[in-house]
């Protein structure tokens, strides 16, 4: 059996990447944590074995840059304008975010990620356990317990 070319991996997994990696980080670390996503899996491509689940290794693909970006951002200061009244819960300034999102970012990582890669990358909780660390239980409940907070969270914001 012969791999997929390339480009018709980006076109089928593309937008499944890019919603995890604007899930668990701001929208300009997601476009370049997307784009750093497909450049390191470009080079690995032809490694894959045939049997590989192509969306579950781009998700952990994107994870790993999305830590780098999180590094990253822990070293460097974030150049602003002017600084604002109150900052976001990272320090920056906020950005026009909806509020969906805003709620989103403000679960804890493990529940953030657990959501992110179950309900906007649809991996088997097995795999959510591997690149959060933790077992299937634990990613089931921390996917459960995201949502839940959500459910909450997003309700009171909508609701004022």
């Amino acid at each position: 059996m012969t791999a997929k070319p390339f480009d018709q991996v980006v076109e089928e997994h593309g937008a499944v990447v890019l919603r995890v990696c604007r899930a668990i980080l701001t929208p300009v670390d997601a476009d370049d944590a997307w784009s750093e996503t497909f450049l390191a899996a470009m080079r690995a491509y032809p490694d894959l074995r045939a049997d590989s689940n192509v969306r579950a290794w781009l998700v952990t693909i994107a994870h790993r840059k999305a830590l780098d970006r999180h590094r990253v951002a822990r070293r460097n200061p974030a150049p602003v304008d002017s600084v604002p009244e109150q900052p976001t819960w990272l320090g920056n300034p906020s950005s026009p975010d909806d509020e969906l999102w805003n709620a989103v970012r403000s679960l804890p990582e493990k529940q953030r990620g657990a959501v992110a890669y179950r309900y906007l990358a649809d991996l088997p909780y097995r795999e959510i356990g591997a690149l959060l660390g933790t077992s299937e239980a634990a990613a089931r409940r921390s996917a459960a317990d995201g949502i839940a907070s959500l459910r909450s969270t997003y309700a009171q914001e909508t609701a004022t």
